[in-house]
């Protein structure tokens, strides 16, 4: 019975020493919570400036770039009806009242400036860029921020390949500007002055997945966007079993873009950028998005990215300029956001019409200025190059 007795006492006593220990752990670690959230502390500030000089620096260079080339800057506003048309991106919503407010018309912020500026192509402009801050609802990771800072050119008249051109000059030429000789990142390195790996995605999922994605894809005539990617169930699960046999995670309700993101997150992207930049170009169409299906092959989009030490940091299209079918991707875009998220918004019908106006042939790309920072600088976390938090 004592023995009994002294046991229970002592698990007592340990128990209370523990939560003692519990409750110092936890002050301490809101204390460093509390400490790493006041960005604005001198000391916490000081460890930020080096990497925003180089912010700086990396902003210059790329105006100087543009400047250059014969470029217009432009600005178009942050508010627009409808704040883009891809199914996976949410925006912040907001009300604009009229002087009397006695009426109120929902607007959102933008999620590119991509549609304002397409509208300038149409009203005659032929190259123009822009520096601004995007806003994306439900985003946050050490390379994503609710608000972020964009850049977007286009080129009237030119090809999604002169716009790779582009890529290759403009981070040859940042480079150059800030005094750095390559990009880095956690570890990783990518030299911009050596020849850039030019891969196709149908080439990547062979070299890194050893998968003949030709053999799954959707036949040319299919929807561009519907879920699936145009293929009938039986078709989807035969790629779900060569997905599964690299050891990947399907589910029951895999769409065919999901396997395809799948595969490309685990087995493709870590090697995307890795010693030099890296452009993996003509995506499946259904994910078009707004760029324009290849004439010689419907099965694919003029669409590329470039990655830099795994880090994608900017995707271009071959625009589109048919209004019947981009009022058709809207359509089934915005039908698939009901379905995934219980919201949608209208069709921008003042983009539609400038498109059936006539917006020349013309490329066009969007890249992460903080990302660009980030590579520059050598950054962990996007907060780095943020001025605040």
């Amino acid at each position: 019975m004592v023995i009994r007795m002294n046991v229970r006492f002592h698990c007592l006593k340990l128990l209370l020493m523990w939560r003692r220990f519990y409750r110092l752990l936890l002050r301490f670690a809101r204390k460093i919570l509390r400490a790493r959230s006041m960005w604005w502390q001198p000391n916490a500030f000081a460890a930020k400036k080096p990497y925003l000089v180089k912010r700086q620096a990396t902003i210059r260079a790329v105006r100087a770039f543009f400047d250059a080339q014969g470029f217009d800057e432009v600005e178009t506003p942050a508010l627009q009806q409808a704040p883009g048309m891809e199914a996976h991106l949410h925006a912040f919503k907001t009300k604009r009242l009229n002087p009397e407010r006695d009426h109120a018309e929902t607007l959102y912020l933008h999620t590119s400036p991509e549609f304002a500026m397409k509208k300038l192509l149409v009203a005659g402009c032929e190259k123009i860029y822009q520096i601004c801050h995007t806003f994306r609802n439900a985003e946050g990771s050490r390379l994503h921020a609710c608000e972020f800072t964009m850049l977007e050119w286009y080129r009237a008249h030119a090809g999604y390949r002169d716009i790779m051109d582009d890529c290759v000059d403009l981070l040859r030429a940042v480079a150059t500007s800030c005094g750095v000789s390559e990009f880095k990142h956690r570890g990783t390195s990518a030299d911009p002055f050596k020849d850039w790996e030019i891969i196709s995605v149908v080439e990547a999922f062979e070299k890194y997945a050893g998968i003949d994605l030709t053999a799954f894809l959707p036949p040319p005539l299919s929807s561009p966007l519907g879920e699936g990617g145009g293929l009938v169930g039986g078709e989807v699960e035969r790629f779900a079993e060569v997905v599964r046999k690299l050891n990947i995670h399907t589910a029951p309700d895999d769409s065919w873009d999901d396997l395809f993101f799948r595969v490309f997150l685990e087995k493709i992207e870590p090697h995307l950028g890795i010693g030099q930049p890296t452009i993996i170009y003509d995506y499946p169409a259904s994910m078009a998005a707004l760029a324009r299906r290849k004439p010689e092959d419907q099965r694919f989009a003029e669409r590329f990215e470039v990655y830099v030490c795994g880090i994608e940091l900017a995707n271009a299209f071959g625009e589109l300029t048919d209004a019947v079918e981009q009022r058709e991707r809207f359509v089934e875009s915005m039908a698939l956001k009901e379905k995934l998220y219980g919201e949608s918004w209208g069709v921008d019908e003042d983009f539609i019409a400038a498109l059936a106006h006539g917006m020349p042939e013309s490329s066009g790309i969007a890249l992460g200025i903080d990302r660009l920072a980030m590579l520059v600088s050598d950054a962990e976390d996007i907060k780095q190059v943020l001025w605040t938090e």
